[in-house]
């Protein structure tokens, strides 16, 4: 009589690893994927999906946890995230494809593509004569838009004139501070000099190419059933609660945002990782010429500190990094999440913790995907910590 369940349940099993045949065959490096669960029981995230990528390998991947709590959805590879500021690189690497063509460089002044900005004016009242390289790197000083006007732009261009309405906030090349603004007004460029939108030039030039199918800023309906369910921390319970998708985000009705628009799974960010890491081809394809991706992963904001640790709380590590062509690159390793990376990587973080971080010097890429709202600092997250931790040291015992 106890054999017929038992068997109903190993036959349910056995069919279930019949149906994923791929399930068995997903590399994974040991003490990953247990380290991301002590994240899910300590309510750090809900479920994650992490990958470890070489220019033509993948040495990990795992999914842990849940993509939405309630539900009971388990993560999945091809779980959809808004990866948020992890657009910034991809916008880097659309500019440095037109400087490839000779359309344009860096050191140009931005009036040049969007005359608008011609008559931009610092607080000392100077000219501004801002370059791409500037509102790629943070030290423009340019305002943000805001405001109703900027919540009812449907494009790009909408934007401009409310950017430049903004007062500007510190004189051009002065310091580094994040500035959304900027990395818009570079994705307005290469719509005026593609002749595309930049939601179309990068579907073209960069995701159809690379096979990144699942990348968008506008996704269907397909896709937004499989959209993970973002989180909060309650701070007073430590329980995880749902929070809404980003309204400004998504919809049709929106601009194409470089700054922070893009949804993406792993495997899709895992592939323009790996183009990067291989210097800029990938599948005998090349997008990036070696002096391009020299760009992306070497500071160009001279001496200046930069980045997310600068405050006391995070160790006032601003001389550690420095800001490529839309990139954040590590100049010399500290401890905590830079602590097993080498000089010179680079990458970005996202504001609901999805990270992803290219060592050239090792020759692998660590690409995490979470989604939560409310880390007090995305780019110091213990998650991102014991993730690559975790993943340097299986790769050292290799």
């Amino acid at each position: 009589m106890n054999a017929c369940p038992l068997l109903a349940k190993l036959s349910f099993v056995a069919a279930l690893v019949a149906a994923s045949p791929a399930f068995a065959k997903e590399p994974k490096l040991h003490g990953v994927g247990a380290v991301m669960e002590q994240m899910i029981a300590k309510n750090e995230i809900a479920g994650a999906v992490t990958m470890v990528v070489t220019k033509n390998r993948i040495l990990h991947r795992e999914t842990t946890g849940f993509a939405d709590i309630g539900a009971k959805r388990p993560m999945q590879p091809d779980t959809l995230f808004w990866i948020a500021s992890m657009t910034k690189p991809v916008t880097g690497v659309a500019i440095l494809m037109l400087q490839d063509e000779g359309k344009l460089k860096v050191s140009d002044p931005v009036a040049q593509y969007l005359p608008e900005f011609a008559n931009l004016k610092t607080p000392s009242g100077k000219p501004a004569n801002l370059t791409i390289t500037q509102i790629l790197t943070h030290t423009s000083g340019l305002g943000e838009a805001s405001g109703p006007a900027a919540q009812q732009a449907k494009t790009l261009a909408d934007l401009v004139p409310i950017w430049l309405a903004a007062p500007m906030k510190y004189e051009a090349g002065e310091k580094w501070q994040y500035t959304q603004s900027g990395i818009n007004a570079a994705a307005r460029i290469v719509e005026v000099v593609s002749g595309m939108s930049f939601d179309t030039f990068l579907q073209k030039r960069l995701f159809g190419p690379l096979g990144m199918k699942h990348t968008t800023f506008y996704p269907d309906d397909g896709q937004r059933a499989q959209r993970v369910t973002a989180y909060s921390k309650n701070k007073d319970t430590g329980a995880l609660e749902p929070v809404p998708p980003r309204p400004d985000y998504g919809p049709r009705d929106r601009p194409p945002q470089g700054n922070g628009g893009l949804y993406s799974t792993a495997p899709d960010y895992a592939r323009l990782c790996q183009m990067l890491l291989n210097g800029g081809k990938l599948g005998g394809r090349r997008y990036l010429s070696a002096a391009a991706i020299k760009f992306l992963s070497t500071p160009q904001t001279g001496d200046l500190p930069t980045g997310f640790f600068q405050s006391d709380a995070f160790g006032k590590r601003g001389m550690n990094y420095g800001w490529g062509i839309g990139t954040c690159v590590l100049r010399a390793p500290h401890e905590g999440v830079a602590a097993m990376l080498s000089p010179g990587t680079y990458g970005h973080g996202g504001a609901w913790g999805t990270q992803a971080w290219i060592d050239p010097t090792k020759g692998v890429a660590y690409i995490l995907m979470v989604q939560r709202s409310n880390f007090p600092n995305s780019d110091a997250s213990d998650v991102r910590r014991e993730f690559q931790q975790a993943a340097a040291k299986a790769l050292a015992k290799k």
